[in-house]
């Protein structure tokens, strides 16, 4: 197993240069002179106030240091990653804050043995020089169920903690009663973590591994080992098994909850999961909670007490009163505190209604006769031509895109398809081209459906009053210079309006008089054909493959062929 990549500049470097980091960008905090020791920069405004301390190994980001300010810490001791702060560094700390005219000094330690005995040294040895200090230990870990010597692991609640006491401090409470209130909140309060995937300490290999259809439930912040793997499960189901765990009767790690409970709810990304997910899981989580009769009166999603590149979440539950919901509403300048709205979270908020059509919008007439079924032929044979070639548009595109035009192309024909053998397609022309346009921009999805959408908008204009030949050729016109407007390509950039372009050309000779229109398609057609075979000697300037080298673009551009294949698809069709 290999070690895995990490941006830093030393493994032995990586906490400290964090630290300066944070402290660089943050104006609001100072480091302690000879110590992985972060503070407050106005430790003038603690005086005649408790001061409050936390720590721990780093790899947690944004924890601890990022919850440094009025309202919350006033600083933070720092260990290597996953290594618990040197007793030294933690007493400088207090004396620090001591000495800056605290009235006595809070620790707030997550419950891991080796914080617990640095700290708790430090502690002692900061009360034989008169120091008034207190330390309160977090252990929140729902995950197992039989009582632990060593207690309950301190996760991600210990940011609410954070927030709860950093409140009491701010407002002038004693140390006395914030040690009391804090207590009282750590015991009615719950955390259990799910993982995808191990993390790894910088310079070493996984602290795990999963296989990949596995994920893991109550896993620790350092990659611990969990209660249990399972085979990955959705997202809904997921948050379920760790809900029905956090609050199982026969546990006695369980969180009491019941029906009509107010909780403070903390979605915590471990580090590694994508923000997509985690909004995911946030719904899933207000849902289930919503189903049992649980009243969310705050939520909290995002990344607040990590384990480094560790694809997972947590879900924290804190049961709360008005107090509670106060101290987590009270203002803060803490930088990894979000932006909370003093509102409930629910998954019953009423949508905006949906905008009504504009006063020009026309209504689509549809017709039976035989100019209705020439067009329903026509675009059954695009459509046709369309789906067999799905595989070879998709090959050419895997050169210099996803692989996926002809996915695309084949998405919308099957749409139209539907759409023509539910009800005949519009009579007029600038009607039917702006049915397909809005057909096309709600199924084919991608770039192309808004290429193809712009375009028969654009070229449905000139055709609202007319719809003789030399109209149609400025309809052409029309939808081109749109796509060309929006689109930023140009002729020669290796896309589909190479095919289009070299089209709208020919069709000019539509405005001359006695034009004929089979011939002047059909000359369009070959003229298409021909630009889309030339791009393949083209260097792609726009779109997913002007990120390619040319030397590997061997192949036509997929979207200029479709664009030939439906011209030739339309006149087959005029001529059948």
């Amino acid at each position: 197993m290999e070690v895995p990549k990490k941006l830093v500049n030393s493994v032995a470097g990586c906490a400290d240069d964090a630290l300066a980091g944070l402290v660089a960008c943050n104006p609001g905090l100072r480091l302690l002179q000879g110590h992985r020791v972060v503070l407050r920069a106005d430790l003038a405004a603690i005086r005649g106030r408790v001061a409050l301390l936390s720590g721990g190994g780093s790899g947690h980001e944004p924890a601890h240091a990022g919850y440094i300010g009025k309202g919350m810490l006033t600083g933070v001791v720092a260990g290597a990653v996953f290594t618990s702060p040197a007793v030294g560094s933690i007493l400088a700390a207090i004396r620090a804050v001591t000495q800056a005219g605290a009235a006595g000094t809070l620790l707030i330690v997550k419950n891991y043995t080796g914080d617990r005995l640095n700290f708790g040294l430090a502690l002692e040895r900061a009360r034989a020089e008169g120091t008034d200090v207190r330390m309160v230990v977090v252990g929140d870990d729902c995950a197992f169920a039989a009582p632990k010597k060593a207690g309950r692991r301190g996760l991600c609640g210990t940011v609410l903690v954070h927030k709860v006491a950093g409140a009491l401090a701010e407002a002038g409470a004693s140390l006395n009663e914030i040690v009391e209130k804090v207590s009282a909140a750590t015991k009615a309060m719950g955390t259990l973590g799910l993982s995808l995937s191990p993390c790894s300490v910088p310079g070493s290999k996984p602290t795990f591994q999963l296989a990949d259809d596995e994920m893991e439930l109550g896993l620790g912040i350092h990659g611990e080992a969990g209660v249990c793997r399972m085979k990955v499960l959705p997202a809904d189901e997921a948050v379920e098994t760790m809900l029905a765990h956090m609050t199982d009767p026969s546990s006695a790690s369980r969180l009491p909850l019941s029906p009509g409970a107010s909780v403070v709810l903390v979605v915590n990304n471990l580090g590694g999961l994508s923000c997509l997910e985690l909004g995911i899981v946030a719904g899933a989580a207000v849902r289930r909670l919503e189903s049992r009769g649980i009243r969310i009166a705050r939520a909290l999603v995002g990344s607040f007490m990590t384990a480094l590149e560790m694809a997972g979440v947590s879900l924290t539950l804190m049961l709360v009163d008005e107090e509670l919901v106060g101290l987590i509403d009270a203002e803060t300048t803490a930088m990894a505190w979000p932006n909370l709205a003093a509102a409930p979270a629910t998954s019953q908020r009423q949508e905006v209604p949906a905008p009504k059509e504009g006063p020009e919008t026309v209504q689509h007439e549809t017709s039976t006769g035989p100019g209705a079924a020439r067009v329903q032929l026509v675009l059954e044979r695009v459509c046709s031509t369309l789906l067999d070639m799905q595989d070879k548009l998709n090959e050419l595109d895997r050169a210099a895109g996803d692989g996926d035009c002809g996915h695309t192309h084949a998405r919308a024909a099957r749409a139209i398809q539907e759409w023509v053998r539910a009800r005949p397609p519009p009579a007029a022309s600038a009607q039917l081209l702006s049915a397909l346009a809005d057909l096309l921009l709600e199924k084919m999805g991608g770039s192309s459906g808004v290429l193809y959408g712009l375009f028969l908008t654009a070229a449905a204009r000139p055709l609202h009053n007319r719809s003789d030949l030399p109209t149609w050729a400025d309809a052409i016109d029309a939808g081109v210079e749109a796509m060309q407007r929006y689109g930023g390509a140009a002729p020669g950039d290796r896309t589909m309006l190479d095919s289009l372009c070299a089209a709208a050309q020919a069709l000019h000779a539509l405005r001359n008089p006695g034009a004929d229109l089979l011939s002047v398609l059909a000359t369009a057609v070959q003229s298409a054909e021909a630009a889309a075979e030339a791009t393949r000697q083209m260097e792609a300037a726009a779109g997913r493959a002007s990120y390619i080298s040319s030397a590997r673009l061997l192949q036509p551009d997929p979207g200029a062929v479709a664009v030939a294949a439906v011209l030739r698809a339309v006149l087959e069709g005029l001529q059948s």
